[in-house]
């Protein structure tokens, strides 16, 4: 027997120290990569709650003002139509009093032509505002070029409209969401901006349809998160994220505001 060689004894405590290390390497490698797996798993949970979370802000968010603009619907239908509509019914009983005067039947009439005209006018606002009719039968250019015709029509405010995008008429749908932020965001400049002049256009940069949108009012820190929160601001995050697009806002005190969203 070779003097150099490794007793058999010394040759198996090798080969069990060896498999024992190997062992305990493997089961601190299966530990180890059990734990980062684990974090990983914990961390795309979170990130869904997060995801999920976000989506339930905006679903509330939406319903929340779906149903601001039901009561707002009902009361305009309660003040505007239904009030009018029981004058006119008042005013249609007294026709049938005894002994009525000529002049007397004359004015009663006349009252109520003027208030069913009326309530026929304020009807059709309603029905417009839902959804405008030149809108859905030629589609977001003409609806926009329509309600900018309609601000300006007040005298208290110009606006300058460019359209650079041959809108798909089969995603009617989806332009309606559009349509309502530029809405949103007119009536926040004139109600709130006191603004005189109002710019919009549409354009397509790196093939992303896009909407620039300038007013010249009072403005206000947008650095301020809180002036971002508002039921307005709500409602346009919420239709910008259907259209999963983005949207940014700048703004300065006496500096008016400026909005460019993607869609």
């Amino acid at each position: 027997m070779n003097k150099h060689s490794i007793p058999e004894k010394e040759l198996v405590a090798i080969i069990l120290y060896i498999s024992l290390f190997l062992m305990i390497v493997a089961i601190v490698l299966i530990i180890f990569f059990y734990f980062t797996r684990k974090k990983i798993i914990q961390k795309e949970l979170e990130k869904k709650d997060l995801i999920l979370q976000y989506q339930k802000e905006q679903l509330h968010a939406v319903i929340f003002t779906q149903e601001e603009e039901r009561k707002r619907i009902a009361q305009d239908l309660h003040d505007d139509i239904s009030s009018k509509l029981n004058i006119v019914s008042l005013n249609t009983h007294l026709l049938s009093a005894p002994n009525l005067t000529a002049e007397e039947t004359n004015e009663i009439t006349e009252n109520i032509i003027n208030l069913t005209t009326k309530a026929l006018e304020n009807s059709r606002k309603i029905a417009h505002n839902l959804l405008p009719p030149v809108f859905e039968k030629f589609g977001l250019n003409a609806g926009v070029e329509e309600l900018c015709e309609e601000f300006e029509s007040s005298k208290a405010v110009k606006v300058h409209y460019k359209n650079e995008i041959d809108f798909d008429e089969k995603e009617i749908d989806r332009h309606l969401h559009v349509f309502r932020i530029l809405q949103e965001l007119m009536n926040n400049s004139i109600r709130h901006g006191k603004a005189s002049q109002i710019c919009i256009s549409f354009k397509n940069i790196d093939s992303i349809a896009t909407c620039n949108y300038e007013d010249n009012g009072l403005g206000f820190d947008s650095e301020n998160t809180h002036n971002q929160k508002g039921l307005g601001m709500k409602n346009i995050d919420s239709r910008i994220s259907f259209l999963n697009g983005n949207i940014q806002i700048n703004s300065e005190i006496n500096k008016g505001i400026s909005v460019i969203f993607t869609f």
